[in-house]
């Protein structure tokens, strides 16, 4: 079983989102999608007739999203099977959240590092390209 397959999205706190996502559209030609976020497109070099995405985003300096993790950022992997992955995890002794979220793009799972970083896996729902 792979593990991990790539990374899925990075998130950080900020005092002002606004402000924040307006200064990286800005200066670093971050797009930011109609959520507030961003979205970098790309695709599998194995199977590159799939759709996949990374997604960039800020939260609001007191968001408990990330809790009980006190650490300002997450990281999202991207996963090939999340609960086989999560019950492998918690074999080996990893801190594993009981929940698993799922949503029409994939489902969301949690885990912390040995310093208590908490740690969003995720098994997407890939789509093929459109053809045009």
């Amino acid at each position: 079983m792979k593990r991990v397959t790539g990374i899925g999205g990075i998130f950080f706190k900020t005092q002002d989102v606004k402000q924040m996502r307006d200064w990286y559209s800005k200066h670093l030609d971050i797009p930011v999608e109609e959520g507030g976020y961003g979205l970098f497109r790309w695709r599998d070099d194995e199977n590159p007739e799939m759709r996949k995405s990374t997604t960039w985003s800020l939260f609001k300096a007191d968001t408990d999203y990330f809790a009980p993790s006190t650490a300002p950022f997450m990281i999202n992997y991207r996963v090939e099977n999340l609960v086989e992955l999560l019950d492998t995890l918690r074999k080996e002794g990893v801190r594993v959240e009981d929940k698993i979220e799922e949503y029409e793009f994939g489902k969301f799972g949690w885990i912390y590092d040995p310093e208590g970083n908490k740690i969003e896996l995720w098994e997407p729902i890939d789509k093929p390209f459109e053809q045009s």
